[in-house]
């Protein structure tokens, strides 16, 4: 079977990841997360051959999601003239009450409120099929009470937001956020996991799970 690929775009003024999978040799891809620029993100990926199959959201803050309206926007306009089915935003269950209040999700503060409204609610130990592609859902509150991950076993990636990065966690002192939780989240959802797992966080430079249990000061 053909490899996963995965892209990323840095956007925003948090240089937040935008991560794209595919695989190789279809010209669907899966979006996690859209920071901001969501046409932006739409044309380059058209530009490069992809079309847009689906948006997963790890979490609901602001720098996450400014950008899911107006990439679900053009890529439906597209899917609606090629005939192809509607694109979705997949988003965890327990973050539904964040991405729909612009103070819970920091937009309001940011004085550029949004929400986004998720067309299917994940919850965890849920399987993603799309684009010819599989993930499991990882619920890990503690960067927000619905945060979560998506681990594509087959290619050992791990998409985890804000849960995790390299050598360093989320911030916790936003709505819904708690520390004990989101160390208690890592240690006992992804810790787990193969060390060789290689980890895409939402902001910086990638790691693995084997890394991270060694050199992690907030988790060791």
């Amino acid at each position: 079977m053909a490899e996963i690929k995965i892209g990323r775009m840095v956007l925003g003024g948090n240089g937040t990841n935008c991560y794209f999978l595919y695989r190789e040799g279809n010209n669907e891809a899966v979006v996690i997360d859209a920071p901001d620029y969501g046409r932006r993100i739409y044309e380059t990926l058209e530009k490069n051959g992809f079309h847009v199959a689906a948006i997963l959201l790890t979490h609901g803050h602001f720098d996450h999601i400014w950008g899911v309206e107006e990439l679900k926007t053009a890529a439906n306009e597209k899917a609606e003239e090629t005939g192809a089915e509607p694109v979705k935003v997949y988003a965890c269950e327990d973050e539904r009450e964040l991405l729909n209040d612009t103070r819970m999700n920091v937009s309001k503060q940011m004085h550029r409120p949004c929400t986004v409204e998720a067309d299917v609610y994940v919850k965890d130990g849920d399987e993603i099929k799309i684009a010819g592609l599989s993930c499991r859902v990882i619920a890990t509150p503690g960067h927000t009470a619905g945060g979560c991950c998506y681990y594509f076993e087959e290619e050992g990636y791990l998409l985890c937001g804000d849960t995790l990065f390299l050598e360093s966690v989320g911030r916790t002192d936003f709505p819904t956020g708690s520390m004990g939780t989101l160390v208690r989240s890592v240690k006992e959802k992804l810790f787990v996991l193969p060390d060789e797992t290689k980890v895409y966080p939402g902001h910086g430079d990638s790691s693995t799970i084997g890394h991270e249990k060694k050199y992690n000061p907030f988790l060791v």
